[in-house]
């Protein structure tokens, strides 16, 4: 085949460190909007971004290019280096080393998005643990619950 074509799009997650600070409320929109142009500029496409004070959803087209593990290091090392410059509240601000990719299959899209921009209700029933352990479970993701969560 002469051409290489991939379509594949990603609903990735990953939660701040325990021990770091939290983002605040009115800053959450902005670092959404600096991830998305991290996306973009490495030839992705972010289709959804959300979440609340201590995790992120991105719902995203992976580029032919990349691999998942070399998008994700990517956009939690220059977010976080980028937070770090909004205050100094967030000196010590730092992404937990693991993270959650699932693949979505088109028809689920729509749903993915509208389900990440609205983070901030669905929270208000679910904390995040409970979250995240429904998407391992619904994806068939074998895991260990003592090391799940772990910085």
């Amino acid at each position: 085949m002469a051409n290489t074509l991939t379509k594949l799009d990603i609903h990735l997650t990953f939660h701040i460190k325990h021990n770091g600070p939290t983002i605040r409320h009115n800053d959450i929109s902005r670092i959404h909007e600096y991830i998305g142009g991290i996306v973009r500029s490495m030839g992705g496409s972010a289709i959804a971004i959300g979440g609340v004070n201590d995790h992120v959803h991105i719902l995203l087209t992976l580029p032919k290019t990349l691999s998942m593990s070399e998008m994700v290091k990517t956009i939690k090392a220059r977010s976080s280096t980028w937070i770090k410059t909004i205050d100094p509240a967030y000196s010590h601000f730092a992404w937990q080393e693991g993270y959650g990719a699932f693949s979505v299959s088109p028809s689920l899209i729509e749903p993915t998005t509208k389900y990440i921009r609205n983070q901030e209700e669905h929270h208000r029933v679910h904390t995040f643990k409970e979250e995240y352990l429904k998407i391992l479970q619904g994806y068939g993701i074998t895991y260990d619950e003592r090391y799940v969560f772990d910085d």
